[in-house]
């Protein structure tokens, strides 16, 4: 990173993707001087750090503090950054993520297929997946979990193994990353998108299932709530709950999977939704 600052001219505008830049102020902060650097901050480092992470918020606030300006993709987002770092609201600008139009979902009477778009990953809740799952496991369902079993290999390898068992019945399958015709595919014949997060700063795969007219069940974190939005009536297209809570997970789970008038509204709603999705 640092060879590469170097090679840019002075005054110029660099975007930095905050991957990088939170994590190296060492790089950043010489070039302060000569570059104005603007990071693209998807997850701040600092929210939730890891045990003896603790230099890390200060290195990102190092870094941030750096910057001529910050972007964030969520409202949420730039009132997170202004609560870990105390940068002035108006540094930090929003910049939510987009979504191509796609065909609509035709969904199924009995909506028991469900998908999850995830890094196989503590954070993106997969354990309280199966946990919610199991509490549902006599009913008609299946779940497709897409999404990197590499980023996390031990919680990846737990969790497929207890879809083995747990009363599952080998009815969640992991397919790994998936990306094209085959990633259309999947939320083309999905019912219902799940995704049991415990940190989102936006949440892209929700607009992308909405974008197909598919309802949407999450956890209530960080910018999902923003990313869900409302149909033009006001109502959501889709139904939240607290994150870490597979008993509110599988009673969500149970109110869609046993109510069929509960499936065709959410249906309608996010089908509305679509014309209010900001596109790319």
């Amino acid at each position: 990173l640092a060879r590469a600052l170097q090679r840019i001219p002075d005054r110029a505008v660099v975007l930095i993707d905050g991957l990088l830049g939170s994590a190296a102020p060492e790089a950043l902060v010489p070039h302060a001087g000569r570059l104005r650097q603007v990071p693209l901050v998807h997850m701040p480092l600092g929210h939730n750090p890891p045990a003896g992470a603790g230099s890390g918020r200060a290195r990102e606030r190092e870094a941030l503090w750096a910057a001529v300006t910050v972007v964030a993709t969520s409202a949420w987002g730039k009132a997170r950054l202004t609560e870990l770092y105390g940068l002035a609201p108006e540094r930090i600008h929003v910049a939510e993520p987009g979504v191509h139009p796609a065909p609509l979902a035709p969904g199924s009477a009995a909506g028991g297929a469900l998908l999850c778009v995830a890094t196989v990953s503590p954070q993106k809740g997969h354990d309280v997946l199966l946990d919610g799952l199991a509490k549902v496991s006599e009913l008609p369902w299946r779940c497709m979990c897409v999404g990197s079993l590499a980023r996390a290999p031990d919680f990846a390898e737990r969790v497929r193994s207890r879809a083995d068992g747990d009363g599952l019945g080998g009815r969640v399958r992991f397919t790994g990353p998936l990306t094209g015709a085959r990633l259309e595919s999947a939320y083309a014949a999905a019912d219902l998108l799940v995704l049991p997060s415990r940190a989102e700063t936006y949440g892209m795969v929700v607009s992308e299932a909405l974008a197909r007219g598919v309802p949407v069940l999450a956890t209530e974190v960080g910018g999902v709530p923003e990313a869900l939005g409302r149909g033009p009536g006001g109502a959501r297209p889709g139904l939240l709950v607290p994150p870490e809570d597979p008993a509110a997970l599988g009673a969500a789970l149970r109110r869609w999977l046993a109510d069929a008038e509960l499936r065709g509204r959410l249906r309608e709603v996010a089908r509305a939704r679509r014309g209010s999705l900001r596109r790319w």
